[in-house]
Protein backbone atom coordinates (compact mmCIF):
# COMPACT_ATOMS: atom_id res chain seq x y z
CA UNK A 1 0.00 0.00 0.00
CA UNK A 2 1.01 3.25 -0.77
CA UNK A 3 0.12 6.85 0.73
CA UNK A 4 0.74 9.44 -1.50
CA UNK A 5 0.94 12.13 1.72
CA UNK A 6 -0.34 15.44 2.44
CA UNK A 7 0.88 16.86 -0.99
CA UNK A 8 -1.95 16.73 -2.61
CA UNK A 9 -4.92 18.28 -2.45
CA UNK A 10 -8.29 16.89 -1.52
CA UNK A 11 -9.64 17.18 -4.85
CA UNK A 12 -6.75 14.91 -6.50
CA UNK A 13 -6.90 12.59 -3.87
CA UNK A 14 -10.83 11.94 -4.38
CA UNK A 15 -10.30 11.93 -7.95
CA UNK A 16 -12.32 15.09 -8.34
CA UNK A 17 -9.77 17.69 -9.48
CA UNK A 18 -11.27 18.99 -13.18
CA UNK A 19 -6.87 18.40 -14.14
CA UNK A 20 -7.41 14.68 -12.75
CA UNK A 21 -9.98 13.64 -14.64
CA UNK A 22 -8.96 14.47 -17.78
CA UNK A 23 -5.68 12.41 -17.51
CA UNK A 24 -4.75 9.05 -18.25
CA UNK A 25 -2.38 8.54 -15.22
CA UNK A 26 -0.05 10.48 -12.95
CA UNK A 27 3.75 10.07 -13.17
CA UNK A 28 3.79 9.01 -9.51
CA UNK A 29 1.40 6.37 -10.30
CA UNK A 30 3.04 5.40 -13.26
CA UNK A 31 6.72 5.18 -11.21
CA UNK A 32 4.99 2.89 -8.77
CA UNK A 33 3.22 0.31 -11.22
CA UNK A 34 6.83 0.41 -12.75
CA UNK A 35 8.11 -0.24 -9.51
CA UNK A 36 5.72 -2.97 -8.40
CA UNK A 37 6.32 -4.57 -11.20
CA UNK A 38 9.97 -4.90 -10.83
CA UNK A 39 9.20 -6.09 -7.61
CA UNK A 40 6.40 -8.68 -8.79
CA UNK A 41 9.15 -10.56 -11.23
CA UNK A 42 12.06 -10.26 -8.79
CA UNK A 43 9.32 -12.52 -6.42
CA UNK A 44 8.52 -14.61 -8.62
CA UNK A 45 12.17 -15.43 -9.65
CA UNK A 46 13.04 -16.45 -6.47
CA UNK A 47 10.07 -18.33 -6.33
CA UNK A 48 7.81 -16.55 -4.07
CA UNK A 49 4.54 -18.47 -4.77
CA UNK A 50 2.54 -21.36 -3.70
CA UNK A 51 1.09 -24.43 -5.43
CA UNK A 52 -1.93 -26.27 -5.17
CA UNK A 53 -0.52 -29.44 -6.15
CA UNK A 54 3.48 -29.73 -5.31
CA UNK A 55 4.87 -32.51 -8.15
CA UNK A 56 1.92 -30.25 -10.62
CA UNK A 57 4.37 -28.23 -12.91
CA UNK A 58 1.59 -26.21 -14.04
CA UNK A 59 1.34 -23.34 -13.94
CA UNK A 60 4.74 -22.13 -14.99
CA UNK A 61 6.70 -18.51 -13.81
CA UNK A 62 5.35 -17.34 -17.42
CA UNK A 63 1.68 -18.11 -16.49
CA UNK A 64 1.65 -15.78 -13.27
CA UNK A 65 3.23 -13.20 -14.89
CA UNK A 66 0.27 -12.35 -16.48
CA UNK A 67 -1.89 -11.99 -13.21
CA UNK A 68 0.84 -9.55 -12.08
CA UNK A 69 0.74 -7.68 -15.35
CA UNK A 70 -2.96 -7.16 -14.76
CA UNK A 71 -2.52 -5.76 -10.99
CA UNK A 72 0.20 -3.49 -11.82
CA UNK A 73 -1.66 -1.99 -14.82
CA UNK A 74 -4.63 -1.28 -12.38
CA UNK A 75 -2.35 0.90 -10.34
CA UNK A 76 -1.68 3.17 -12.98
CA UNK A 77 -5.95 4.26 -12.27
CA UNK A 78 -5.07 4.27 -8.80
CA UNK A 79 -5.72 8.08 -8.30
CA UNK A 80 -7.26 8.72 -11.64
CA UNK A 81 -9.89 6.14 -12.19
CA UNK A 82 -9.41 3.72 -8.50
CA UNK A 83 -12.61 2.12 -9.07
CA UNK A 84 -11.62 1.01 -12.84
CA UNK A 85 -8.44 0.12 -11.33
CA UNK A 86 -10.07 -2.13 -9.20
CA UNK A 87 -11.93 -4.06 -11.69
CA UNK A 88 -8.87 -4.72 -13.57
CA UNK A 89 -6.87 -5.87 -10.61
CA UNK A 90 -10.07 -8.41 -9.22
CA UNK A 91 -9.87 -10.56 -12.02
CA UNK A 92 -6.48 -10.98 -12.35
CA UNK A 93 -6.39 -11.74 -8.39
CA UNK A 94 -8.90 -14.39 -9.25
CA UNK A 95 -6.67 -15.77 -12.06
CA UNK A 96 -3.97 -15.94 -9.76
CA UNK A 97 -5.66 -17.53 -6.72
CA UNK A 98 -6.73 -19.79 -9.25
CA UNK A 99 -2.96 -20.70 -10.29
CA UNK A 100 -2.15 -20.78 -6.35
CA UNK A 101 -1.41 -17.74 -4.94
CA UNK A 102 1.43 -15.43 -5.68
CA UNK A 103 3.04 -13.09 -3.05
CA UNK A 104 4.12 -10.17 -5.36
CA UNK A 105 0.29 -10.56 -7.30
CA UNK A 106 -1.01 -10.35 -3.13
CA UNK A 107 0.84 -7.42 -2.59
CA UNK A 108 -0.02 -5.05 -5.53
CA UNK A 109 -3.60 -6.14 -5.12
CA UNK A 110 -3.16 -4.27 -1.66
CA UNK A 111 -3.23 -1.11 -3.22
CA UNK A 112 -5.38 -1.41 -5.23
CA UNK A 113 -8.03 -2.22 -2.73
CA UNK A 114 -6.12 0.83 -0.63
CA UNK A 115 -6.28 3.01 -3.46
CA UNK A 116 -10.21 2.19 -4.38
CA UNK A 117 -11.35 2.63 -0.53
CA UNK A 118 -9.48 5.95 -0.28
CA UNK A 119 -10.01 7.82 -3.55
CA UNK A 120 -13.17 6.09 -4.22
CA UNK A 121 -16.54 6.95 -3.72
CA UNK A 122 -17.35 7.93 -0.26
CA UNK A 123 -19.39 4.17 0.75
CA UNK A 124 -17.49 2.75 -1.59
CA UNK A 125 -14.86 1.73 1.61
CA UNK A 126 -18.08 0.10 3.47
CA UNK A 127 -19.12 -2.23 0.52
CA UNK A 128 -15.85 -3.50 0.25
CA UNK A 129 -14.98 -3.84 3.68
CA UNK A 130 -18.54 -5.93 3.82
CA UNK A 131 -17.37 -7.87 0.95
CA UNK A 132 -13.51 -8.41 2.19
CA UNK A 133 -14.58 -10.12 5.32
CA UNK A 134 -17.23 -11.86 3.72
CA UNK A 135 -14.90 -13.16 1.42
CA UNK A 136 -12.23 -14.00 3.87
CA UNK A 137 -14.74 -15.79 6.03
CA UNK A 138 -16.03 -17.89 3.28
CA UNK A 139 -13.00 -18.82 2.11
CA UNK A 140 -11.23 -19.53 5.27
CA UNK A 141 -14.04 -21.86 6.35
CA UNK A 142 -13.77 -23.88 2.51
CA UNK A 143 -10.43 -24.60 3.02
CA UNK A 144 -10.78 -25.41 6.66
CA UNK A 145 -13.79 -28.19 6.06
CA UNK A 146 -11.93 -28.83 2.64
CA UNK A 147 -8.80 -29.67 4.56
CA UNK A 148 -10.31 -30.92 7.69
CA UNK A 149 -8.01 -29.24 9.61
CA UNK A 150 -8.64 -25.83 12.12
CA UNK A 151 -5.18 -25.11 11.33
CA UNK A 152 -6.06 -24.31 7.86
CA UNK A 153 -9.26 -22.13 8.68
CA UNK A 154 -6.78 -19.94 11.24
CA UNK A 155 -3.64 -19.37 8.61
CA UNK A 156 -6.23 -18.82 5.17
CA UNK A 157 -8.08 -16.70 7.63
CA UNK A 158 -5.31 -14.60 9.02
CA UNK A 159 -3.95 -14.45 5.03
CA UNK A 160 -7.43 -13.10 4.09
CA UNK A 161 -7.44 -10.92 6.11
CA UNK A 162 -4.26 -8.90 6.31
CA UNK A 163 -4.27 -9.21 2.11
CA UNK A 164 -8.05 -7.80 1.92
CA UNK A 165 -9.69 -6.32 5.00
CA UNK A 166 -6.29 -4.95 5.91
CA UNK A 167 -5.86 -2.56 3.41
CA UNK A 168 -9.84 -1.34 3.34
CA UNK A 169 -9.35 -0.53 7.25
CA UNK A 170 -6.30 1.04 6.85
CA UNK A 171 -7.56 3.51 4.04
CA UNK A 172 -11.33 3.86 6.15
CA UNK A 173 -8.79 5.54 9.25
CA UNK A 174 -6.35 7.53 6.55
CA UNK A 175 -9.50 8.93 4.86
CA UNK A 176 -11.26 9.82 8.30
CA UNK A 177 -8.27 11.84 9.42
CA UNK A 178 -7.73 13.38 6.45
CA UNK A 179 -11.20 14.68 6.38
CA UNK A 180 -11.59 15.36 9.98
CA UNK A 181 -8.23 17.45 9.43
CA UNK A 182 -10.07 19.32 6.12
CA UNK A 183 -12.84 20.44 8.48
CA UNK A 184 -10.34 21.99 10.82
CA UNK A 185 -8.47 23.85 8.06
CA UNK A 186 -12.37 24.80 7.05
CA UNK A 187 -12.77 25.79 10.78
CA UNK A 188 -9.53 27.71 10.99
CA UNK A 189 -10.21 29.73 7.81
CA UNK A 190 -13.55 30.81 9.03
CA UNK A 191 -12.10 31.46 12.27
CA UNK A 192 -9.65 33.70 10.73
CA UNK A 193 -12.46 35.31 8.36
CA UNK A 194 -14.27 35.92 11.67
CA UNK A 195 -11.78 37.99 13.01
CA UNK A 196 -10.92 39.84 10.33
CA UNK A 197 -14.37 40.98 10.23
CA UNK A 198 -14.50 41.71 13.55
CA UNK A 199 -11.15 43.73 13.41
CA UNK A 200 -12.52 45.37 10.42
CA UNK A 201 -15.69 46.40 12.15
CA UNK A 202 -13.47 47.70 15.16
CA UNK A 203 -11.26 50.13 12.57
CA UNK A 204 -14.81 51.13 11.51
CA UNK A 205 -16.09 51.95 14.74
CA UNK A 206 -12.92 53.86 15.98
CA UNK A 207 -12.52 55.46 12.76
CA UNK A 208 -15.99 56.79 13.20
CA UNK A 209 -15.69 57.70 16.39
CA UNK A 210 -12.11 59.86 15.90
CA UNK A 211 -14.72 61.09 12.87
CA UNK A 212 -17.16 62.63 15.50
CA UNK A 213 -14.56 63.91 17.46
CA UNK A 214 -12.80 65.84 15.10
CA UNK A 215 -15.85 67.29 13.46
CA UNK A 216 -17.28 68.73 17.02
CA UNK A 217 -13.66 69.42 17.49
CA UNK A 218 -12.75 71.57 14.56
CA UNK A 219 -16.04 72.31 13.87
CA UNK A 220 -17.17 74.83 16.42
CA UNK A 221 -14.32 76.41 16.80
CA UNK A 222 -13.23 77.16 13.37
CA UNK A 223 -17.13 77.66 12.67
CA UNK A 224 -16.76 80.68 15.37
CA UNK A 225 -13.33 81.81 13.52
CA UNK A 226 -14.51 82.23 10.18
CA UNK A 227 -18.15 84.00 11.43
CA UNK A 228 -16.06 86.51 13.51
CA UNK A 229 -13.51 87.18 10.77
CA UNK A 230 -16.13 87.72 8.05
CA UNK A 231 -17.94 90.08 10.71
CA UNK A 232 -14.92 91.99 10.98
CA UNK A 233 -14.13 92.04 7.34
CA UNK A 234 -17.50 92.43 6.20
CA UNK A 235 -17.92 95.74 8.07
CA UNK A 236 -14.91 98.46 8.00
CA UNK A 237 -16.29 100.99 9.63
CA UNK A 238 -16.35 98.64 13.03
CA UNK A 239 -14.99 100.48 16.39
CA UNK A 240 -12.20 99.16 17.68
CA UNK A 241 -14.27 97.78 20.34
CA UNK A 242 -16.15 95.63 18.12
CA UNK A 243 -12.93 94.63 16.76
CA UNK A 244 -11.36 93.71 19.81
CA UNK A 245 -14.04 91.91 21.00
CA UNK A 246 -14.27 89.88 17.74
CA UNK A 247 -10.45 88.89 17.52
CA UNK A 248 -10.59 88.13 21.39
CA UNK A 249 -13.44 85.86 20.37
CA UNK A 250 -11.34 84.41 17.48
CA UNK A 251 -8.32 83.98 19.76
CA UNK A 252 -10.03 82.29 22.02
CA UNK A 253 -11.70 79.85 19.84
CA UNK A 254 -8.14 79.36 18.22
CA UNK A 255 -6.38 78.42 21.56
CA UNK A 256 -9.85 76.41 22.63
CA UNK A 257 -9.72 74.45 19.52
CA UNK A 258 -5.77 74.01 19.56
CA UNK A 259 -6.25 72.48 23.59
CA UNK A 260 -8.73 70.37 21.98
CA UNK A 261 -6.71 69.08 19.21
CA UNK A 262 -3.50 68.48 21.44
CA UNK A 263 -6.12 65.94 23.87
CA UNK A 264 -7.13 64.23 21.00
CA UNK A 265 -3.51 63.59 19.97
CA UNK A 266 -2.74 62.68 23.11
CA UNK A 267 -5.10 59.99 23.51
CA UNK A 268 -3.77 58.60 20.19
CA UNK A 269 -0.09 58.41 21.09
CA UNK A 270 -0.97 57.30 24.69
CA UNK A 271 1.31 54.91 26.09
CA UNK A 272 -0.14 51.38 26.26
CA UNK A 273 1.54 51.13 29.96
CA UNK A 274 -1.11 53.45 30.59
CA UNK A 275 1.82 55.35 32.71
CA UNK A 276 1.11 59.63 33.19
CA UNK A 277 -2.42 61.38 33.24
CA UNK A 278 -5.11 61.17 30.83
CA UNK A 279 -5.50 64.83 29.19
CA UNK A 280 -8.61 65.98 30.72
CA UNK A 281 -11.91 65.83 28.82
CA UNK A 282 -14.47 68.57 28.60
CA UNK A 283 -16.82 68.60 31.31
CA UNK A 284 -20.33 70.22 31.43
CA UNK A 285 -19.15 72.67 34.07
CA UNK A 286 -17.40 74.74 30.91
CA UNK A 287 -21.05 75.14 29.46
CA UNK A 288 -20.89 78.75 30.63
CA UNK A 289 -17.49 79.45 28.40
CA UNK A 290 -18.40 77.24 25.37
CA UNK A 291 -21.82 79.93 25.25
CA UNK A 292 -19.67 82.79 25.44
CA UNK A 293 -17.60 81.95 22.39
CA UNK A 294 -20.46 80.67 20.55
CA UNK A 295 -22.42 84.17 21.14
CA UNK A 296 -22.78 86.44 18.33
CA UNK A 297 -23.55 90.67 18.15
CA UNK A 298 -27.14 89.74 17.66
CA UNK A 299 -27.44 86.64 19.37
CA UNK A 300 -26.94 85.68 23.03
CA UNK A 301 -26.50 82.51 24.44
CA UNK A 302 -27.85 81.72 27.66
CA UNK A 303 -27.17 78.14 29.95
CA UNK A 304 -29.63 76.58 32.85
CA UNK A 305 -29.27 73.49 34.89
CA UNK A 306 -31.71 71.84 36.73
CA UNK A 307 -32.12 69.36 39.14
CA UNK A 308 -29.06 67.97 41.53
CA UNK A 309 -25.75 68.04 39.61
CA UNK A 310 -23.86 64.54 40.45
CA UNK A 311 -20.69 62.94 39.38
CA UNK A 312 -21.57 61.37 35.85
CA UNK A 313 -20.16 58.83 33.59
CA UNK A 314 -17.64 59.89 31.90
CA UNK A 315 -19.23 58.71 28.43
CA UNK A 316 -22.07 59.99 29.15
CA UNK A 317 -20.57 63.66 30.30
CA UNK A 318 -18.45 64.07 27.29
CA UNK A 319 -21.47 62.99 24.93
CA UNK A 320 -23.79 65.76 26.68
CA UNK A 321 -21.07 68.37 26.18
CA UNK A 322 -20.27 67.38 22.39
CA UNK A 323 -23.82 67.19 21.74
CA UNK A 324 -24.36 71.27 23.04
CA UNK A 325 -20.89 71.80 21.03
CA UNK A 326 -22.05 71.33 18.19
CA UNK A 327 -25.73 72.62 18.54
CA UNK A 328 -24.18 75.74 20.03
CA UNK A 329 -22.09 75.80 16.35
CA UNK A 330 -24.86 75.06 14.10
CA UNK A 331 -26.65 78.07 16.59
CA UNK A 332 -23.77 79.98 15.71
CA UNK A 333 -23.92 79.03 12.14
CA UNK A 334 -27.95 78.94 11.30
CA UNK A 335 -29.62 80.45 14.12
CA UNK A 336 -31.27 84.13 13.37
CA UNK A 337 -31.18 87.07 15.64
CA UNK A 338 -32.43 86.70 19.44
CA UNK A 339 -31.43 84.54 22.40
CA UNK A 340 -30.60 81.00 22.43
CA UNK A 341 -30.83 78.68 25.46
CA UNK A 342 -29.14 75.37 27.20
CA UNK A 343 -30.94 73.82 29.64
CA UNK A 344 -29.32 70.94 31.35
CA UNK A 345 -31.64 68.83 33.67
CA UNK A 346 -30.05 66.48 36.02
CA UNK A 347 -32.93 63.42 36.33
CA UNK A 348 -32.31 60.21 38.69
CA UNK A 349 -32.10 57.83 35.75
CA UNK A 350 -30.92 59.97 32.82
CA UNK A 351 -29.34 63.17 31.85
CA UNK A 352 -31.35 65.80 29.45
CA UNK A 353 -29.71 68.00 27.95
CA UNK A 354 -31.80 70.89 25.13
CA UNK A 355 -30.39 73.63 23.18
CA UNK A 356 -33.22 76.14 21.53
CA UNK A 357 -32.50 78.84 19.49
CA UNK A 358 -34.37 80.98 16.56
CA UNK A 359 -35.24 80.12 13.43
CA UNK A 360 -33.05 82.05 10.69
CA UNK A 361 -32.73 82.84 7.05
CA UNK A 362 -32.60 79.49 4.87
CA UNK A 363 -29.31 80.89 3.48
CA UNK A 364 -25.89 81.05 5.63
CA UNK A 365 -22.21 82.09 5.33
CA UNK A 366 -20.84 78.58 6.06
CA UNK A 367 -23.77 75.81 4.96
CA UNK A 368 -23.75 72.50 6.91
CA UNK A 369 -23.30 69.14 5.31
CA UNK A 370 -25.47 67.39 7.84
CA UNK A 371 -22.83 65.48 9.72
CA UNK A 372 -23.11 67.58 12.98
CA UNK A 373 -26.93 65.84 13.46
CA UNK A 374 -25.57 62.36 12.05
CA UNK A 375 -22.70 62.57 15.01
CA UNK A 376 -25.33 63.65 17.75
CA UNK A 377 -27.41 60.87 17.05
CA UNK A 378 -24.42 58.44 17.12
CA UNK A 379 -23.35 59.55 20.27
CA UNK A 380 -27.11 59.05 21.79
CA UNK A 381 -27.43 56.02 20.43
CA UNK A 382 -24.34 54.24 21.24
CA UNK A 383 -25.39 55.02 24.76
CA UNK A 384 -29.07 54.00 24.41
CA UNK A 385 -30.68 57.32 24.47
CA UNK A 386 -32.98 59.09 22.40
CA UNK A 387 -31.98 62.24 20.01
CA UNK A 388 -34.95 64.12 18.49
CA UNK A 389 -33.90 67.90 16.51
CA UNK A 390 -36.09 70.00 14.44
CA UNK A 391 -38.49 73.42 14.36
CA UNK A 392 -40.86 73.68 16.88
CA UNK A 393 -43.09 76.92 17.83
CA UNK A 394 -40.85 78.80 15.98
CA UNK A 395 -37.57 77.66 17.15
CA UNK A 396 -34.95 75.14 16.32
CA UNK A 397 -35.19 72.70 18.74
CA UNK A 398 -32.37 70.08 19.67
CA UNK A 399 -33.02 67.40 22.76
CA UNK A 400 -30.84 64.36 23.93
CA UNK A 401 -31.87 61.72 27.00
CA UNK A 402 -29.05 59.91 27.93
CA UNK A 403 -29.26 57.38 30.23
CA UNK A 404 -27.00 57.81 33.43
CA UNK A 405 -27.42 53.91 34.61
CA UNK A 406 -27.80 50.71 33.23
CA UNK A 407 -30.92 48.06 33.93
CA UNK A 408 -28.35 45.82 35.85
CA UNK A 409 -27.17 49.63 37.66
CA UNK A 410 -23.73 50.23 35.97
CA UNK A 411 -22.45 52.44 33.75
CA UNK A 412 -23.97 52.93 30.50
Amino acid sequence: MYDPGPGLRAGEERGLGEDVRVRFTTRQDALLAVAALAGGLLLLSAHGYSAWEPDDPWPGTGWRVLPLLGVCAAMLFRRTSPMAGLAVATPAMVADIVMSPSLGTMLVYTDALYASSLYGPRRMAERLLAVTVAVTVLLAGGVGLWASAWEATVIIGGVAGMTWVGPVLTAMVVREHRNRAELERQRAEQLARLAELDRRNAVADERARMARELHDVVANHLSAVALHSSAVLRLPDLDREGVRQAMSVIRENSVQGLAEMRRMIGLLREERDGTGDPPAAPRLADLERLAERAARPDLSVGVKVTGTARELPAAVELAAYRIVQESLTNVLKHAGPGRAEVLVEHRPDRLCVTVESPLGAERTELPGAGSGLIGMRERASILRGTFTAGPEDGCWRVRAELPTTTPDGGDP
